[in-house]
């Protein structure tokens, strides 16, 4: 049976549960990190708790646990699991209340903290689509926190899927490119990569920040028309990149070789150590 770890103790999953009136569960109050793991190693674990931490204190969620102790945790479960490649969540809420209502009185105090893995696979290309059922606030400060509610991802998946496509693209209100449903977006236009700004509704994703390094890519407001003049796309996260191979029935540059896999596999080579 998989094995959990929740506040404090590794469990079997079956085992493990969250309270009635956790907020997390009410009202997606909380956040949540998603790690790439190679063998017993978490990937850029630093980074993805700094993360989690300003994402807590902006939303003045306590953390229950130091850094040393939640790697330890992540260490515990991937032994377990022995995958060659996971995928590692942790998930922090503002945990039980004993009132209902949007702020309770209480204030609740003991934050749900629960890590989970499962093994990671590759990443397949995808045929993407503009969604027209909802766009990115680049206004909420929630668009540049890994939020727990993604109501608003849901919603372009399921257009998406409905429409025959994998994935869809978010525009922002300004009606300027955000994301992918799961992941930020480069896109190539003459010749040169290009990828939204933060100011444009996107969560800073920590693969982003290395891959504006490595392909020396501008950071810039992307209008949707610029879209059609698109020769080659990808998507990227935490645990990997995914060709667009596909913009709206248009086919675009296909050539793996165009994905920036040398980010993860230096840390992936460097766990292996």
């Amino acid at each position: 049976m998989a094995q959990v770890w929740c506040n404090g103790r590794f469990l079997a999953s079956d085992d493990a549960h969250i309270a009635i009136s956790d907020r997390g569960f009410t009202l997606a109050d909380g956040l949540f990190e998603t790690l790439k793991a190679v063998g017993a190693t978490p990937l850029w674990f630093s980074e993805h708790m700094t993360r989690l931490r300003e994402g807590a204190e902006m939303l003045g969620l306590a953390v229950p646990h130091d850094d040393a102790m939640l790697k330890d945790a992540m260490i515990g479960l991937l032994n377990n699991q022995q995958s060659p490649e996971s995928a590692i969540r942790l998930t922090l809420t503002r945990g039980p209340t004993t009132q209902r209502g949007l702020w309770s009185g209480d204030n609740p105090g003991q934050p749900t903290c629960l890590i989970t893995v499962a093994p990671a696979g590759k990443t397949p290309s995808q045929r993407v689509i503009v969604s027209r059922a909802t766009r990115r606030n680049e206004h909420s400060p929630l668009s540049r926190l890994k939020s727990l509610n993604y109501g608003d991802n849901i919603i372009a998946r399921r257009e998406a899927i409905e429409k025959g496509a994998t994935d869809a693209l978010m525009l922002n209100t300004r009606g300027d490119l955000a994301c992918a449903t799961v992941g930020n977006v480069f896109a190539r236009l003459d010749g040169r990569w290009i990828t939204p700004r933060i100011a444009d509704g996107i969560l800073p994703g920590i693969a982003r920040a290395k891959i504006i390094r490595v392909l020396d890519a501008a950071e810039r407001a992307i209008g949707e028309a610029e879209l059609a003049h698109v020769d080659a796309a990808f998507i990227s996260n935490s645990l990997g990149c995914a060709l667009i191979k596909e913009f709206e029935g248009r086919a675009l540059d296909g050539e793996e070789s165009l994905l920036p896999l040398s980010i993860y596999e230096a840390e992936s080579r460097s766990a292996g150590q």
